[in-house]
């Protein structure tokens, strides 16, 4: 197998695993699933993400990196920070039409394998500090955007309406 089928083939598996995650948390997935979605056998899985542990890691060090790539392409654009985080998290609800990723594995930090649960609060963290360098806020209102963005994010998906994120975050910034 070439070294691109090879790259194909594990963003394939964590496009599979990202869609699981986000479907039922960490603890909603297999190896087995995985292979189906993705119409290779579990040891191929294996190959590419020697435990679920590593997966779901890549998941979402993946996502983090997808994340700050929009905002940081937005920002470059002439957008305002604040309304770059905000535009960004709204893009991910209305295409994903679900949580933030790193907000399901955060949420279920406290249950999560060290390695996954250091990506989730990796995710937080950087962008907490993006947020006081780009948008020079104080701890405490970076804390404070993010918070209402994720929460907001949560609100919309739980009713299935992202016009309650537009109205949670119509202030921002």
């Amino acid at each position: 197998m070439s070294e691109t089928s090879m790259s194909d083939r594990s963003e394939t598996i964590l496009d599979a695993a990202e869609q699981r995650i986000r479907l039922a948390g960490y603890s909603g997935f297999s190896f087995r699933e995985i292979a189906a979605d993705v119409g290779v056998k579990s040891s191929s899985v294996h190959h590419h993400f020697p435990t679920k542990e590593a997966l779901a890691a890549a998941v979402a060090r993946r996502y983090t990196e997808r994340f700050e790539k929009v905002v940081e392409k937005d920002i470059k654009a002439g957008t305002k920070p604040i309304e770059a985080w905000r535009r960004a998290f709204r893009q991910a609800l209305v295409q994903d039409r679900r949580m933030c990723l790193c907000g399901i594995l955060g949420a279920a930090s406290a249950d999560l394998p060290p390695e996954v649960a250091r990506e989730a609060k990796r995710f937080f963290e950087r962008g907490l500090n993006s947020l006081k360098q780009t948008a020079s806020l104080s701890s405490r209102a970076a804390l404070r955007l993010f918070a209402t963005l994720e929460g907001a994010m949560l609100v919309a998906t739980s009713l299935d309406d992202v016009s309650a994120f537009d109205e949670a975050t119509a202030d921002l910034g």
